[in-house]
């Protein structure tokens, strides 16, 4: 199991690397800061992703209960959110080093 939380904090690790560069190229292009909400990255990715997303919007969904914890997380920075989530992954899948004994 702790295998596929590494795996998992592996992938959102590239991915807040790929957003955080995606941003930086965005900054210096626009000689000004850039940080794309993750809302908007995700949604830009496919019309499916625009779609979950315009859902988790929806007062009246079932996941009413954690609206207003998915609008503050869709408003933050994609970077961040992904290396957030990388590190909860990584702290999920850590195991601690054998001690080794001398005989």
């Amino acid at each position: 199991m702790a295998i596929l939380f590494r795996l998992a904090s592996c992938l959102a690790l590239i991915a807040a690397i790929v957003a955080g560069t995606v941003d930086a190229i965005r900054s210096v292009a626009e000689t000004a800061v850039v940080m794309t909400p993750l809302g908007i990255a995700v949604a830009s990715i496919s019309p499916y992703w625009l779609e979950v997303v315009e859902a988790l919007e929806r007062p009246d969904g079932s996941l009413a209960v954690f609206q207003p914890v998915l609008r503050w997380c869709l408003q933050q920075p994609a970077f961040a959110v992904f290396l957030g989530l990388s590190l909860v992954l990584w702290m999920g899948g850590y195991r601690r080093a054998r001690k080794r004994r001398l005989a």
